[in-house]
């Protein structure tokens, strides 16, 4: 696909998907909306029982598949690849230009305020370490142990940093009340930082971000939101929420291309060591008489990104910001709401299934739903899903360990074999299944989803498995059932 630099500096190619209801916010009730487009949505995949179909990418929580968008604007762009920044060729020039005009572009989606700034990571768990090692001397963290392994496990990384690890919480008014304690009887009184996620990894549901900052700002502290599973289902405003960082990957924003970001407040980051040493990083580096260098470091977001950046992945994050906000995010929350229901209504139906919460059945959710079926071992359940209805969903812990534990109500032990019930009638599981779906999801894969675990449930699994590595995976040397 050919492109004009103006073209890839500029405005980007249209979306593929040009149905009027994608492309005007608010232009069209959810249920007339079609899915955005993604890669992989036509992909056949072979089923043990014999044939194949289209494979129903149910574990958009983990990843998320790539709009057909994203990577349209990708292919155009990919001819006139260069290095960024101190290039004089044309094509460096060009890159440098969008590169920086996709740090617009994100801080245009995120609602940054005029002084925040913008920095490309490789994650947000990369995000989270680098704000980890900016933090001032003797910071106070405040996280909730409900977090995910990414935004509970950073901030222990220096010795001068005191963690606090908060209880979960059963209702979002009991999570504001926590943290308000916490920070109350905080001493000494100095730097301190609350680190919560806008929506659960596991649960889907939605945390009470605007109260959780609004009380970390009223005991003088600051609050960083882990925007992984809220960035891809639901608009995020900095100002609005009015939060001090936010960060995210490109991975679950439908650009799977190794990049995310960290963006907010410039102060600790300008005052902090640059999170690498090297090019990029540094504004000026120059011999001493005692034979070692003198380096000034940039004051600006390059501060913390030394070495070559990631252009593709940076360009493809900016690319999903504009096909999310020119979809119209708030139909495609909409549309979203419908498939979630239609979960768990679909689950609802099954009395051997169990939906796992925090806050309660009727606590709002972004499309992550994570549940256990009784006399089933959660991991035989998942490949059963895979092989013998093409369906991709996640089991296990999901990089949330104490939550699951938590929500589960049991301790670390370790599943059983494959095929042998987690639990017996009474008994709780050890690990769970997770199906979580967003904007590219079509209906026919919730109802495909739905329907197989009804199937699964009241007839078992048509084929055997084995354990193989830590993993269910289907018996070649058995035959259907």
């Amino acid at each position: 696909m050919s492109v004009s630099p103006a073209v890839a500096t500029s405005a980007a190619p249209a979306a593929v998907d040009s149905d009027p209801a994608c492309a005007a916010p608010g232009g069209a009730d959810a249920a007339s909306i079609a899915p955005l487009q993604v890669l992989g949505r036509d992909v056949l995949v072979p089923l043990v029982t014999g044939g194949e179909v289209t494979y129903a990418a149910l574990d958009y929580a983990a990843s998320a598949p790539a709009l057909q968008r994203v990577w349209d604007d990708v292919a155009a762009y990919a001819p006139y690849y260069g290095s960024v920044h101190r290039g004089a060729g044309y094509l460096s020039q060009l890159s440098t230009d969008l590169f920086e005009n996709s740090r617009a572009d994100v801080a245009d989606f995120l609602g940054c305020r005029a002084d925040d700034q913008v920095v490309f990571t490789r994650s947000t768990t990369d995000s989270l370490n680098l704000l980890a090692a900016a933090l001032p001397a003797n910071t106070r963290v405040f996280v909730f142990e409900t977090e995910h392994h990414a935004s509970l496990l950073p901030w222990e990384q220096r010795a001068d940093t005191e963690v606090s690890y908060l209880n979960g919480p059963r209702t979002p008014q009991q999570a504001v009340d926590t943290l308000e304690r916490a920070l109350a009887e905080r001493e000494p009184y100095g730097p301190a930082l609350v680190c919560v996620t806008g929506a659960s990894n596991v649960t889907g549901e939605l945390w009470p971000v605007r109260e959780l900052a609004a009380a970390a700002h009223a005991h003088g502290a600051r609050i960083v939101l882990d925007a992984a599973q809220l960035a891809p289902h639901h608009p995020v405003d900095i100002k609005e929420l009015d939060v001090d960082w936010v960060a995210f990957s490109g991975h679950k924003l439908y650009a799977p291309f190794g990049s995310g970001v960290l963006a907010g407040r410039a102060d600790w980051l300008q005052a902090a060591e640059p999170y690498l040493a090297g090019g990029g990083a540094s504004r000026k580096v120059a011999r001493r008489a005692d034979g070692g260098v003198e380096v000034e470091w940039h004051t600006t977001a390059a501060r913390h990104e030394a070495g070559s950046p990631n252009v593709i992945g940076v360009y493809s994050i900016a690319a999903a910001c504009k096909a999310l906000s020119e979809a119209g995010f708030d139909s495609l929350v909409e549309r979203e709401q419908q498939l979630v229901q239609r979960v768990l209504g679909g689950l609802a139906e099954v009395p051997e299934v169990k939906v796992l919460s925090l806050f309660g059945d009727d606590a709002p959710r972004v499309g992550v739903i994570s549940f256990v079926v009784q006399g089933w071992n959660s991991s035989h359940f998942a490949a059963a899903l895979s092989a013998e209805y093409g369906i991709g969903v996640r089991d296990g812990l999901f990089c949330a360990h104490p939550l699951v534990r938590t929500l589960l109500g049991g301790e670390d032990d370790e599943p059983g074999e494959c095929g042998a019930p987690d639990s017996a009638p009474g008994e709780r599981s050890l690990n769970a299944i997770r199906v979580s779906f967003g904007a590219g999801t079509p209906d026919e894969h919730i109802e495909r989803f739905a329907g197989a675990v009804q199937e699964l449930v009241r007839g078992g699994a048509r084929w055997t498995y084995r354990t193989e590595d830590g993993r269910c995976v289907p018996d070649r040397n058995s035959i259907s059932v």
